[in-house]
């Protein structure tokens, strides 16, 4: 114990790259809980390296509570709209270049499926396609195809 209060700033601010690194590296920056605590223990150790704040455990407690308590109000929304954002840009794959021959009628309510891979797609259409046709995937969802006529 000797050796914490002796190396406090230290302490807290290794403590504070641990947090941020388990933060980013292993939770992926999606509970942001360690990143502020990270933040504010690695903050606290500054200054209290600096001498702008009291090398002392009360100190460093009331520190890290504040800072913690303020980056979460300031930052939450900034994170959490980073978050949000999504890639809506469809995707190229050899996937979507599969053709094959029909087994029944196909439209755009996707009754009809198909096997591949393991897996029964349904198959969905703009223009409605007899069965018997060669089609072509141009477009893949969750679960469904969607084909044209070749």
């Amino acid at each position: 114990m000797d050796f914490i209060i002796n190396n406090l700033p230290q302490v807290l601010m290794i403590l504070g790259v641990i947090a941020l690194i388990i933060e980013v590296a292993v939770l992926g920056m999606s509970t942001f809980i360690l990143l502020f605590l990270g933040l504010s223990l690695l903050a606290t150790g500054l200054m209290m390296n600096f001498s702008i704040l009291e090398n002392s455990l009360t100190t460093a407690l009331w520190s890290n509570t504040v800072l913690t308590a303020a980056l979460a109000v300031v930052l939450w929304r900034p994170l959490k709209r980073l978050q949000e954002n999504t890639d809506t840009k469809e995707l190229h794959s050899d996937f979507a270049e599969l053709t094959f021959t029909l087994d029944a009628d196909v439209d755009d309510r996707g009754l009809t499926t198909h096997a591949y891979s393991g897996i029964n797609w349904r198959l969905k259409s703009i223009q409605p396609i007899a069965a018997g046709t060669q089609v072509m995937v141009i477009k893949k969802e969750v679960g469904v195809m969607w084909v044209v006529a070749i």
